[in-house]
């Protein structure tokens, strides 16, 4: 019978199989235990308010809480000693049903991945993680640029080129947040605060910290007086102006549909998610052309069409219907407003879209 394996394979097999099995072990040992039944418990301790009534829930709002922080390894922390030090019970669960799922604390920044875990209380937590040798993540070959061991105190940089180490260095993100980051900024171009918290792992908090440090490029001209038509811009040319941000185009391109165009930049404060700051700058460097208004002939016109319009309330819309069957039609804007269809402030602001038998009315003042 042929043999499938030669003498010097079958020893080396004979080596190798005790040896895996010995590596295997020390990985089970040394990977924390995963108990469904204590999570269980503390589950159920939570619910019966067990740790209440010892005092160990702290305040709700984090600037009343009172921490009592001490060295602790994740990995092997009780629940009990993680409400002692001033952790909410939600914060205490999350990081304990994070360990019992199979989790291994490898490095500090594992507990900033936890959900219960926000970035700010972890910046507070990070000094006091102490993860045991044996938990702990060892590079093949050590390097002194793998790790950053304390922060720095940061300096006014180019928000278009930093690095994400330098973000980990000042402590404002973690390792993974700040390689978001810089994907995010490779595929949006960022020019301001609106883009900077267009990134979803930058908070407000965060942001705020950032802002007296963060140069931004200088805008680009690209036309005379560097200002947008708004009213011809597509999407791209909106993208570059300082203070429009990816979401806030396209707000911007659907009410312009909604619209017909825009009449006045002043409109732009009718979009939501447009803030009082960044008006300000947006409105420095754009203009609209009125004569790419598409107007809406009063007498003719589909109900479909006044209805898609946010300037037409459904009620003027029934009133406007109902008497146009009746009297056949309007000449001027006035003659909607003597018959209450719509209020002089409302006439005025469709006066631009309205054709009235094919002239555009005029609101006698």
């Amino acid at each position: 019978m042929a043999k499938f394996f030669s003498e010097q394979e079958i020893r080396g097999l004979s080596v190798f199989i005790p040896l895996a099995a010995i590596g295997i072990a020390a990985l089970m040992l040394a990977k924390p235990k995963n108990d469904p039944e204590e999570a269980l418990r503390i589950e159920q301790q939570i619910d019966t308010c067990a740790f209440k009534r010892k005092g160990y829930r702290p305040a709700a709002d984090p600037s009343e809480r009172t921490l009592h922080l001490r060295k602790f390894d994740p990995n092997t922390v009780s629940y009990e000693e993680l409400l002692a030090m001033g952790f909410t019970e939600k914060e205490a669960l999350g990081l304990y049903k994070y360990r019992l799922r199979g989790k291994i604390y490898q490095i500090p920044e594992d507990v900033d991945e936890c959900y219960a875990i926000d970035h700010a209380f972890y910046l507070q937590l990070k000094p006091y993680i102490d993860i045991a040798p044996r938990f702990r993540l060892a590079p093949k070959q050590y390097r002194r640029e793998r790790i950053v061991r304390n922060t720095i105190d940061p300096i006014p940089f180019r928000v278009d080129t930093v690095s994400a180490r330098y973000l980990q260095a000042i402590g404002a993100l973690s390792q993974k947040q700040a390689k978001v980051f810089i994907r995010y900024r490779e595929a949006y171009p960022i020019r301001d605060m609106e883009d900077v918290r267009q990134c979803y792992v930058i908070s407000d908090s965060v942001a705020d910290a950032l802002e007296p440090y963060l140069l931004f490029p200088e805008a680009t001209d690209d036309s005379a007086d560097g200002r947008i038509d708004l009213n011809r811009a597509d999407s791209a040319e909106l993208r570059r102006v300082i203070g429009i941000g990816e979401k806030t185009v396209g707000r911007i391109l659907a009410y312009r549909k909604r619209l017909g165009g825009f009449v006045r930049a002043e409109q732009l404060a009718e979009i939501p998610g447009i803030t009082e700051s960044n008006y300000e700058k947006i409105v420095q460097q754009i203009y609209c052309d009125s004569c790419e208004i598409q107007k809406i002939d009063i007498n003719f016109a589909d109900p479909k069409t006044f209805a898609r319009h946010p300037y037409i309330r459904k009620e003027a819309l029934r009133k406007l219907s109902h008497k146009r069957q009746l009297e056949g039609g309007w000449s001027t804007a006035e003659e909607l407003i003597e018959d209450r269809i719509f209020t002089r402030e409302e006439a005025e602001k469709l006066a631009p879209y309205l054709v009235f038998n094919r002239e555009s009315g005029t609101i006698d003042e």
